[in-house]
């Protein structure tokens, strides 16, 4: 079985999400499971710099007139998985963000640099015999690679399946309508049948319409989806696709995140030497500059600070937790006036809180190993990914009870059972009860401990993720017309 994988990031080259964590780890699963895969990113100028290169470039010919693109073998560091770096430096040849530029907002030439994206990933699988190798299925990422279906679709190709993951349904690529031209597609596809989308060009629903299969990281938001309040529109599309769509969870690469073997973290511990995390909560309140105690009770929270992660429900919540006598540790970036009231809470309280504004790799899992729960209060949310490296790390996940979070924490009815705790409804009064019911059961170490072991003993590995795709690989169905 051999599959092209397109993404637009893959961590550790590029990341600013968990779309980038997803492209390293599934294909590694995918090569332990016997699939032959290749990943097709952007050649950034830090893919280019990080991939370990062999052999030599080669010259695809010019791609939207915007010179000769050449596509350059590698692998990732330290890795099985193959590499096709594509290189179009007046595309990619960019400094910070893949999609924004250094105001925040959006390149203003997006649309062209990922349809140049789709449109090699479709020559691969339409020619690959150049190569020396095509695939069998195509498994298109988000709207960055969702014309690559698109393209298949036009070319009458008959020999590659398509498949497109949707990792945010909020996130579309929608352009405006001569945009159907400049990436060389029929004015045929801008159509309700096809990728308009409310008189925009749309990437995502190219990739919906034609692709033969759809999935998305969880089952209930699969669910979601298909409904208007989750899916941005896109409902009636998928309520009309809703039998080629899957939701597979997303897994966690446990040899990344394993606090027995964490060079990252201060302590090291495992499940039966829990005793060495509140080493690891000492150091964080250290290193934070918060008050050391081991009975204040230490959220984190490790995440984009935008109101789709609840961020104004904990900065309406977090004074009562804090008169309760709680801490908080922050981590992450996003909108200018959550960042803002984030540091005025800290400097208000800098012995109860810290805030760290971006991201960095080593700070996220020193908050894993060393916060007792961890907030997700999601509005929605695909998947996640910060709940489950939560689990692994002993660290009691709270979260809203929607997407992934919902299939993947249990709630804590008793000392026998549940691996965190979960609210409802997406208002400060719901996310204020369940983290002062949290401190509560934080008190009872006997029902803390239990908890602790079952959601580090949960397996949320890639294995069983990547057999379901394998199994959807392997289907068989006819290509869409």
């Amino acid at each position: 079985m051999r599959v092209l994988f397109v993404t637009s990031e893959i961590y550790p080259l590029i990341k600013t999400g968990g779309l980038g964590d997803v492209a390293a780890a599934l294909p590694a699963a995918l090569i332990e499971q016997g699939v032959d895969i290749r990943v097709l990113v952007p050649g950034y100028p830090s893919v280019l710099e990080g991939m370990q290169r062999q052999g030599d470039a080669i010259v695809l010919g010019e791609v939207f007139g915007h010179g000769d693109a050449r596509l350059i073998p590698g692998r990732l560091p330290d890795s099985d998985v193959f590499l096709w770096a594509l290189d179009i430096p007046t595309l990619y040849n960019r400094p910070g963000n893949p999609y924004l530029s250094h105001d925040g907002r959006d390149w203003g030439d997006n649309a062209i640099r990922f349809a140049a994206l789709s449109r090699v990933a479709a020559l691969i699988a339409e020619a690959g015999g150049f190569l020396g190798w095509r695939p069998d299925v195509l498994h298109a990422n988000d709207w960055q690679a969702g014309l690559a279906s698109a393209y298949l679709h036009f070319s009458g190709n008959r020999h590659c399946k398509s498949i497109i993951t949707v990792h945010n349904i909020q996130f579309q690529g929608n352009f405006p309508a001569r945009v159907v031209h400049e990436v060389g597609l029929p004015a045929s596809a801008m159509h309700v049948y096809g990728a308009e989308f409310y008189g925009q060009f749309s990437f995502l629903k190219a990739g919906l319409f034609y692709s033969n299969w759809l999935t998305t990281v969880s089952p209930t938001y699969a669910n979601e989806i298909c409904t208007p309040a989750y899916s941005f529109g896109m409902d009636g599309l998928l309520q009309d696709r809703v039998h080629q769509l899957h939701g597979i969870l997303n897994g966690i690469d446990y040899h990344a995140w394993n606090p027995e073997t964490d060079p990252l973290i201060p302590h090291p511990y495992s499940r039966d030497t829990l005793e060495n995390k509140l080493l690891n909560k000492r150091a964080l309140q250290q290193e934070m500059g918060l008050l050391v105690e081991d009975d204040r009770p230490l959220f984190g929270l490790v995440s984009r600070l935008t109101e789709q992660k609840g961020i104004d429900l904990i900065l309406e919540a977090i004074p009562a937790v804090l008169s309760a006598g709680a801490q908080l540790v922050v981590l992450g970036s996003g909108h200018r006036a959550f960042e803002d009231q984030l540091r005025q809470l800290a400097a208000q309280n800098p012995l109860q809180v810290a805030v760290h504004i971006g991201y960095d790799e080593i700070h996220s899992h020193r908050i894993q190993a060393g916060v007792d729960i961890l907030l997700v209060p999601s509005r929605f949310e695909p998947c996640g990914l910060t709940q489950l490296y939560a689990m692994r790390y002993g660290t009691l996940p709270l979260v809203r009870r929607t997407g992934g979070l919902a299939d993947s924490v249990t709630p804590i009815h008793s000392e026998n059972h549940g691996t965190g705790f979960l609210f409802d409804r997406p208002d400060t009064i719901s996310l204020l009860t369940v983290m002062l019911q949290a401190m509560g059961c934080l008190r009872n170490p006997t029902l803390w401990r239990n908890a602790q072991q079952r959601a580090m003993s949960m397996d949320f590995g890639w294995r069983k993720s990547a057999r379901a795709y394998m199994h959807l690989y392997e289907s068989g169905a006819p290509p869409v017309m």
